[in-house]
């Protein structure tokens, strides 16, 4: 007689909880669980969770805490040195500055051309075939590869100023 039972009075017995709380349905679709955040989720669990986790984040903090200090000062220690031997400090503030607009202004360009419906997805495809263009003339062959190893040895050499 228990093997001809309905899957909902299976269900009733497997959990109560759910089957007090919601009306009998005739679904094919399954039962989802419950959310964490709901009030069917048991407080002492959520709390016993939540402090393990906290001081497995104290345990991790703690343990590099001393290291991160040691290199934060030497850090610190070294920018000084290597700001008090500049000679032109105002070179390098300026330098700085540009910089940063350089990079606020690309931002803002970068943003103005991603809104261009059509402009990004062309512009990944002339990527996209100047990459295969690249593997086909440098990287391909052996020769070829040797052609472009040579070309950046002398660039190197070219910045250096050894050349």
């Amino acid at each position: 007689m228990a093997a001809t039972a309905s899957p909902t009075a299976a269900t009733a017995v497997l959990r109560p909880s759910l089957a007090a709380s919601q009306p009998t349905r005739r679904s094919a679709l399954p039962l989802l669980p419950p959310r964490f955040g709901s009030p069917s989720f048991s407080t002492p669990l959520k709390f016993s969770l939540e402090s393990r986790r906290s001081s497995l984040l104290q345990t991790r903090a703690s343990s590099s805490e001393e290291s991160s200090a040691a290199d934060a000062s030497e850090l610190f220690t070294d920018l000084k040195e290597k700001w008090d031997a500049l000679e032109n400090k105002s070179t390098v503030i300026l330098y700085g500055g540009g910089a940063i607009v350089a990079v606020w202004l690309s931002s803002i360009l970068v943003g103005a051309i991603n809104s261009v419906p059509l402009l990004p997805k062309v512009l990944e495809l002339v990527g996209l075939g100047y990459t295969g263009w690249f593997v086909y003339r440098y990287l391909l062959f052996k020769s070829s590869r040797k052609e472009l190893a040579d070309d950046i040895e002398a660039l190197k050499k070219k910045i250096a100023g050894t050349e």
